[in-house]
């Protein structure tokens, strides 16, 4: 989930009522495929400052037989192609936790509506948490829900205002009617963009090593720049979009998710690495202009000459500082050469 791959999402208030649970072609295209599993094999274990080297990313079939699925799994007949709340059954294993938002085996969805009306109550705002629960405890004991971590979503002042009527978007390098961030975003005249004829997403541990390169290059400066580029930025899953760590582009003050004809997926909203955008103040945007959803200058910032170029990737600077606005109450976002 904190990586922005598929997941299950629902409501606290309706847990039972899940959109990507609605139909059984829609339950087989957008739930889980993979999971991270812990051996618990001393033989196994690793030493290291990665917190994640001790894990292991399986496909959901071969953990069928975990006796804990039960809770979690639900089994596709493809006879009478429907979906059955049950692991035991013959067929493809789908993770749905229906035992625990349809069926109330553990009151999950209660829990979490109190504990987030608490967090907000207590901290004065809207509050994200992590959690874990211990369903594998000794018969006649209580199952145990754990909070791992609690915090405040960020919300900062706008800074300056728009009317957006008065706005020409056609004249814009980007802009975007999907965004959040804070307003008027100033001092920077760089562009580093994903080269979109130079894109293939078998290529994107590659660009996330290049952009590692030029942010430090960046970082060294003292400089900051917008960052445009295809599928979600920050994703586990390489299929997805750009593996980027947030060390990797941290100079970035706007980041763009462009969508392609050739590779449309979902914005990365609700992972940890967009956490870090609201937290940090990074603004947000994402546009699919071959749907016409936004506005992308790609021949603008094309012809122009490059600071830096490589192979997937081109650095691009501007006399001047961007007009850069993002208004996250209208969920608009602009960037104008001035």
């Amino acid at each position: 989930m904190v990586e922005g791959g598929i997941t299950l999402r629902f409501s606290t208030k309706y847990p039972k009522n899940i959109l990507q649970l609605s139909s059984t072609e829609s339950t087989l295209r957008e739930t889980q495929r993979d999971m991270y599993v812990l051996s618990l094999k001393p033989e196994e274990f690793k030493t290291s400052i990665d917190d994640a080297v001790n894990l292991k990313k399986i496909e959901i079939w071969k953990a069928g037989s975990f006796k804990n699925m039960k809770y979690v799994a639900s089994t596709y007949d493809m006879n009478y192609n429907q979906i059955s709340d049950s692991n035991l059954a013959e067929g493809r294993k789908i993770v749905t936790f229906s035992h625990i938002l349809k069926y109330d085996s553990f009151p999950l969805a209660e829990i979490l509506v109190e504990l987030l009306r608490m967090g907000q109550e207590e901290m004065k705002s809207p509050v994200e948490i992590e959690f874990s629960i211990n369903m594998d405890v000794p018969l006649g004991q209580e199952r145990v829900f754990n909070i791992l971590q609690i915090r405040p979503i960020v919300e900062s002042s706008s800074r300056g205002t728009i009317n957006w009527d008065d706005v020409d978007e056609t004249k814009s390098l980007v802009y975007a009617e999907s965004a959040l961030g804070l307003g008027l975003i100033e001092e920077v005249s760089d562009i580093i963009y994903v080269r979109p004829e130079n894109f293939d997403s078998i290529n994107t541990q590659k660009i996330a090593e290049e952009l590692d390169i030029l942010n430090t290059k960046m970082k060294n400066r003292s400089e900051n720049y917008v960052l445009i580029g295809p599928g979600r930025w920050g994703s586990s899953d390489p299929w997805l979009g750009i593996p980027v760590k947030w060390s990797q582009i941290s100079e970035a003050r706007v980041i763009v998710e462009s969508g392609l004809e050739n590779f449309r997926v979902g914005p990365s909203q609700g992972t940890h690495f967009f956490q870090n955008l609201t937290s940090f103040g990074v603004g947000y945007m994402t546009i699919s202009p071959f749907l016409g959803d936004g506005i992308y200058d790609v021949s603008k910032l094309n012809g122009m000459e490059a600071v830096e170029e490589t192979e997937f990737i081109r650095h691009v600077k501007f006399e001047r500082p961007l007009y850069i606005f993002i208004d996250g109450r209208h969920s608009k976002g602009i960037i104008v050469e001035q």
